[in-house]
Formats: structure tokens, C-alpha cells, sequence
């Protein structure tokens, strides 16, 4: 029985970009569907929508497969051991990491950092890069539009530290103020951390553009991919991103693992964060410590192994679908949406700029949000209500929190019919 990713050759790791199946020449959603057990279940006796996949995808059979695969035939830890099983496992590891090198398009696969996801890479890059060359004076640009964990890092080394952080702000339709990021680029812009595509509206910004600007002051760019890696291709080459970040559970994987890309250069001149096993070159109480080459330097202690093989048969997965087939579809149940629930009377939608992924975040006149969540559940619908983890960006549009419809390549355009009906008579109980 072949393993769920690879099949491992002892001491052998790809050194080049691992082989996908055939994208499909059409999108046939309802075949797709059928790789994901839990779609086939029932909430409150009614079949489940789940439309809160910027929070979490769900995950195929394909990758759930990887565990049982794992756990029942080559349990062990990688990288240090000469038995068979220790070989298949790190194959299998390094494999995956091979496999996110192609997906990103990176120069190199030790460019690619596995981390428990991209609050964690971003952590990695503030306190290894930030902490070494971050100093007062110096500034880090943001923009309004991040999740907290693209903020609250860098608030916690400014304090330490005494840069400054300023905001990127935006416009009435939720789209960035690229006027207003030109003006705030100075020769102080130390590093600009943007996201690819905001979780609370959608708004896909346009990062190559920024890099350039960024570039061009001598500023680094660090973006968070999270909500970008599931409905497009990205390109970090073509971006020109210093670094990179995206999550597992993003991309119909697993949750606890995700990655950081880097360039070379600047990976190979920044310290260590975590110190322990794996990451060393040599230890002596004497002479001190010597760390191994990237990417191994960033990853101390055993890691989520299984998780990380998951990753891959994920991004497998998405890569036999298409990625830009399923970014078409993501547009069209978006659209459809947009356009129905733009129909119902009181309904404000937060975030129409021009470019947006599969987002759909709204207010209801006379409603609260958590009671439009609570009760839509009943009906078999999963949606997100809250502030999203980017309350900044909330306050600046005069709310504290929103109802969130976000889609994936499973959901269908009766699904989305079947969600606006249902919030039609949430509303008409709630107010």
C-alpha cells in the first residue's frame, strides 16, 4: 500500500518540483464533494452548510487518510535515525517540503519553514529578523486591514524596542489607500507586513505593486498568505516577497502546521528563535553552540510530522482540482451571493473593493450579529459572527462585529440560495 504523499526512497529527498495529477478540465463540484465525509452530515436535522471557511476548510478523505497512513505503518521521528521507518517518515516530511516549494513557486526548498501555522511565522520573523534589526527611529508599516496576529507581534517588540508602527489606511470600500501607503514610505520604512487577502472582507491587495514600492525605499515585505494560498496562485518570485506565510487549515489541511518562505539571505543571516534539538550544528559547554543550515535552524524539537505529510496531500490535492479552477468558482458562488443578499432590506455589506476572494462580511440593521449566527446554526448553516480577529478594521467602519459568509471549492450555488433564504428568516425573527 503506497503512502498517502510519497513513496519514501531511503536517504533520498526531491530535489525538484514533486509531480501533481491533471488539473480537471471542468469543475464538476458535485464529484468534488464527495471527498469530504462531513459535508455528508446533518445539524439540527437539517444538511449541513458550512460556509466558514476562512476560519477553517474542511478536510478531504485524501488527506485525512495521511494519518491512519502514518500512524499505522511508519510512526517515527525524522531526520536522526538510520531505521527503515525514521527513513520513510522523513522522506515523507521532506517530501511535503518539497511539495510547498513548488506550490509557491520558491527558488529553493530550504527557503520553507514549517511552523504551527502563520501566527507563528510571523512571531518567527519578528523576533529573529525584527529583534536583530529593528531599532529606534525606524518604522514598520501596516495596514488596516490585518488579522492580529500581523499586529499584536509587532506592538509587543515596538514597546520592547521603541520603533515605530504606522497604519496603512483604507478606503470607503475596503480596498487599500495606495495613495496614502506611497506618502507613508520613507527611507525610516524599515519592513512593510501586509496581508495578501483580508479575512474580514475579502479585499485582495496587490502585493507585487507593494513590494516594488517597499523595495524601492530599501524596505523589506513580509505578507500573510493565509487567506490567499486557498483561492489562487501565488507566486513568491514573481511578488518579490522577503517572506511569506500561509496555514494548513487553510487549504483543506490539517490545523497545527503551516509555513514561512524566506530568501535565502535574509533567512541565512537571522538567528535562531527556539532553541533545542535538531537545529544545532554542535553543543559544548565549552565552546557553545553552532546551528544547522536553513531551513533546520528554524525548526527546533520534533515537529507536527504527520501534520506536515498532511500539508502536502492537501496542497496535492488542491493542485489536482485546479487552483485556478477553484478561485473561478470561489468567484462565481461570491458573486451570486453578493448579488442575493444585496436584495435584503437593512443589509450592509463591509468590503466591496474591486478585488476580492470568497468573503462575504455583513451587518443587519436592527440585528446583532451573534443572534443572526446563533440561530442561522439551526438551520444547518455555519457562519462566522465577531470582530474576526481584526477589530482595528471593524472600529474603523464603525462595528464590533460582523456575520461572515466565506466559501470554498465544495460549496455549491444551492447552498448559497439555501444560506440567503435561511438568513431571510433570521432576520425576520430577530427584528
Amino acid at each position: 500500500m503506497p503512502h498517502s504523499v510519497i513513496e519514501p526512497t531511503p536517504r533520498s529527498f526531491q530535489t525538484g518540483p514533486l509531480q501533481t495529477s491533471p488539473a480537471q478540465t471542468t469543475f464538476d463540484v458535485m464529484r468534488l464533494r464527495q471527498d469530504f465525509p462531513v459535508l455528508a452530515r446533518e445539524v439540527h436535522g437539517k444538511p449541513l452548510i458550512y460556509l466558514d471557511n476562512a476560519a477553517t476548510s474542511q478536510t478531504p478523505q485524501q488527506v485525512i487518510d495521511v494519518f491512519s497512513d502514518y500512524f499505522s505503518r511508519y510512526n517515527a521521528n525524522i531526520h536522526r535515525g538510520l531505521h527503515t521507518l525514521a527513513d520513510e517518515a522523513t522522506a515523507a516530511f521532506e517530501g511535503t517540503r518539497h511539495r510547498v516549494k513548488a506550490f509557491l513557486n520558491a527558488e529553493d526548498a530550504r527557503q520553507i519553514i514549517f511552523t504551527r501555522g502563520t501566527t507563528e511565522a510571523i512571531n518567527l520573523v519578528v523576533h529573529s529578523w525584527g529583534r536583530k534589526n529593528l531599532a529606534p527611529g525606524d518604522e514598520v508599516l501596516i495596514s488596516m486591514l490585518e488579522h492580529h496576529s500581523n499586529i499584536v507581534p509587532w506592538q509587543l517588540l515596538a514597546a520592547e524596542i521603541g520603533f515605530t508602527i504606522k497604519v496603512i489606511p483604507v478606503e470607503a470600500n475596503g480596498a487599500l489607500d495606495m495613495a496614502a501607503y506611497r506618502s507613508l514610505l520613507s527611507e525610516r520604512t524599515k519592513l512593510v507586513a501586509v496581508n495578501h487577502v483580508s479575512n474580514a472582507l475579502g479585499t485582495i491587495n496587490p502585493v507585487q505593486e507593494m513590494a516594488t514600492l517597499a523595495h524601492q525605499q530599501g524596505a523589506l515585505i513580509l505578507i500573510d498568505g493565509a487567506q490567499a494560498a486557498p483561492h489562487q496562485v501565488v507566486d513568491v518570485q514573481a511578488i518579490d516577497a522577503d517572506f511569506y506565510a500561509f496555514s494548513g487549515h487553510k487549504v483543506y489541511g490539517p490545523t497545527g502546521v503551516g509555513t514561512l518562505y524566506g530568501k535565502q539571505a535574509l533567512l541565512e543571516a537571522m538567528p535562531p528563535w527556539q532553541g533545542g534539538g535538531e537545529m544545532i550544528s554542535t553543543v559544548s559547554f565549552d565552546a557553545g553552540t553552532t546551528f544547522a543550515a536553513i531551513p533546520h535552524k528554524f525548526e527546533a524539537g520534533t515537529p507536527a510530522i504527520a501534520e506536515v505529510i498532511a500539508l502536502g496531500r492537501a496542497l496535492e490535492w488542491m493542485e489536482s482540482i485546479g487552483i485556478d479552477a477553484i478561485g473561478a468558482w470561489e468567484g462565481q458562488l461570491l458573486d451570486h451571493a453578493t448579488q442575493a443578499v444585496g436584495q435584503i432590506d437593512g443589509l450592509r455589506i463591509l468590503g466591496t473593493a474591486p478585488d476580492k476572494a470568497a468573503v462575504l462580511s455583513f451587518i443587519v440593521e436592527g440585528a446583532h450579529s451573534q443572534d443572526i449566527g446563533l440561530l442561522i446554526d439551526q438551520l444547518g448553516v455555519a457562519i462566522r459572527t465577531g470582530h474576526h480577529c481584526a477589530q482595528p478594521l471593524l472600529h474603523h467602519f464603525g462595528v464590533d462585529a460582523t456575520c461572515r459568509a466565506s466559501f470554498a471549492a465544495y460549496n455549491t450555488l444551492e447552498e448559497v440560495d439555501r444560506f440567503v433564504e435561511a438568513l431571510q428568516r433570521v432576520i425576520g425573527m430577530v427584528r
